[in-house]
C-alpha cells in the first residue's frame, strides 16, 4: 500500500510539471469566472435561478469537456512510460506491477477529479455570497456524478493505454471512443434509429448503456425530476426505473463500468510484453 501511495505521489508531481494540468484547471476555473462575470447566478432560465442555474450550466459544460480531457491526458500514461523507458526504470525498483498500475491510476484520478470539484465549490461559495441557499442534496449528488464520470473514463483510458505501445495510437483511440460515445447522445442518431423500426426499448437500452447518456440523464434529473426537457422518453424511464433508481444507476453504473475496464487493463498489463 505504501508503494501505491508513492507511485501515485510521483504521478501527481509529474502531472503538476506538465502544462496540460494547468490548462485543465484553467478551463474549469475560467469557466466559473466567466459564469460569474456573465451574471448567470442572477439570471432566471426555465425556472432555474441562483446556484441551481449555475450548476445547470456547469454540468452541461462538464459532460462535453471532462471526458475528452481525461482521455487525452490519461490514455498515454502507461504507453508514454513504456515508450520513453520510464516503465523499465520504475520496475527496476522493488515495485510490483500491481503497485505501479494502481498507483498510477490513483494519482491520475486525484489529478483530474480535484480541479473540477474545486471549481464546483468555488461556484457554490460565490452563489452563497449572492444570497443563494446551499442545495446540499444537489451538490452531493453532482459530486457523486463527477466522481462516477471520472472513474469510467479513467478506466477506459488505462485500458487503452495498456493495449497500445505508442502514445500516438493511444490518443487516436481516445478520440474515437469520445466521438462514438458522444454520437450516441445525439438526438438525430436516435431519430434515425427510430426510422429503421427498431424497438423503442432497445434504443433506450443502448442509450442508457452509454456512460455519457447515464451521466446526462442523472444530471437532468437533479434539476428536473420529471425529465420534462427530454420529452416522451421521460415517461418510459420514470415508469420503468423510477427517479431514485435512475439516480442510483447514473452514479453506480459508470463506477462499475470504469472499475471493470481498469481491471481488464490491469490483466492486459500483466500479460502483455511490458517493454
Amino acid at each position: 500500500m505504501k508503494n501505491i501511495g508513492l507511485v501515485a505521489y510521483l504521478d501527481i508531481k509529474e502531472s503538476l510539471r506538465a502544462k496540460w494540468f494547468y490548462v485543465y484547471a484553467f478551463v474549469f476555473g475560467g469557466l466559473m469566472g466567466l459564469f460569474f462575470i456573465s451574471g448567470i447566478t442572477d439570471s432566471v432560465v426555465m425556472g432555474f435561478t441562483g446556484l441551481s442555474r449555475l450548476l445547470l450550466v456547469f454540468i452541461q459544460v462538464t459532460i462535453i469537456i471532462l471526458p475528452i480531457f481525461i482521455l487525452i491526458t490519461t490514455v498515454k500514461s502507461i504507453a508514454a512510460d513504456r515508450e520513453s523507458n520510464v516503465l523499465e526504470y520504475m520496475l527496476s525498483f522493488p515495485i510490483s506491477l500491481k503497485e505501479y498500475y494502481w498507483g498510477k491510476l490513483l494519482g491520475r484520478f486525484l489529478t483530474v477529479f480535484f480541479p473540477v470539484i474545486v471549481a464546483l465549490f468555488i461556484g457554490v461559495a460565490w452563489g452563497l455570497t449572492k444570497g443563494g441557499e446551499m442545495p446540499w442534496a444537489m451538490i452531493t449528488l453532482y459530486s457523486a456524478l463527477i466522481f462516477s464520470i471520472c472513474t469510467v473514463f479513467l478506466g477506459i483510458a488505462f485500458f487503452i493505454s495498456t493495449l497500445v505501445k505508442s502514445h500516438d495510437v493511444a490518443l487516436g483511440l481516445s478520440f474515437t471512443v469520445w466521438i462514438v460515445l458522444l454520437a450516441f447522445i445525439d438526438v438525430a442518431l436516435i431519430g434515425l434509429m427510430m426510422q429503421n423500426r427498431i424497438s423503442d426499448e432497445l434504443i433506450l437500452t443502448i442509450a442508457m448503456l452509454n456512460p455519457l447518456e447515464a451521466f446526462r440523464i442523472g444530471a437532468i434529473a437533479l434539476f428536473d425530476p420529471e425529465l420534462t426537457v427530454i420529452g416522451p422518453v421521460a415517461y418510459y424511464l420514470l415508469d420503468t426505473l423510477g427517479h431514485t433508481f435512475l439516480m442510483l444507476y447514473a452514479i453506480i453504473y459508470p463506477i462499475v463500468l470504469g472499475t471493470l475496464f481498469a481491471l481488464l487493463g490491469y490483466i492486459a498489463f500483466k500479460k502483455r510484453d511490458l517493454l
